[in-house]
């Protein structure tokens, strides 16, 4: 690995998880989330923030490398587009109170990751990978979002 590609790498993963921390940070869960009805498969508030600061550690690898490998390429466009539809979703669901457009946010989220896996699957095998515990716990987001919008109509 160059001292350029370290760098890389190292930009991605901090970028990332400090991107997540500050749309965490500033869309933390409040009285209107804590009062609405939740499904019985809803975790614990705290297990939220050591998944997602596991997770986007494993995408901004991930984002690092098709980077450096692709860069002007369509993966790299597929991993900002699936960064930025994640960094909306919290705000749309925690700030605006609106869980039937934060699903909506996370449906294309999922189609962008499951592109990536898909196309990083040839390319860059360790990138697809990466991303197989993300598409896990997005999609079971997906559901969890799902059952709340559900339980708690407009």
């Amino acid at each position: 690995m160059t001292k350029s590609h370290a760098l890389t790498l190292i930009l991605f993963v901090v970028l990332t998880v400090a991107a997540g921390s500050l749309v965490g940070y500033s869309s933390i869960p409040g009285p209107w989330y804590q009062d609405l009805q939740k499904p019985a498969f809803n975790p614990p508030n705290w297990i939220f923030g050591p998944v997602w600061t596991a997770l986007y550690v494993l995408i901004g690898i991930a984002g690092a490398r098709v980077y450096i490998r692709e860069r002007g390429n369509w993966l790299p466009k597929i991993w900002f587009l699936q960064m930025a539809l994640n960094l909306v979703w919290s705000p749309i669901f925690f700030t605006l109170h609106r869980p039937d457009l934060a699903l909506a946010v996370l449906v294309a989220m999922l189609l962008a990751i499951l592109t990536f896996i898909a196309m990083a699957w040839s390319r860059d095998r360790p990138s697809a990978l990466l991303f197989l515990p993300y598409a896990a716990w997005v999609s079971f987001a997906g559901l969890l979002n799902g059952a709340i919008w559900w339980l708690n109509p407009l």
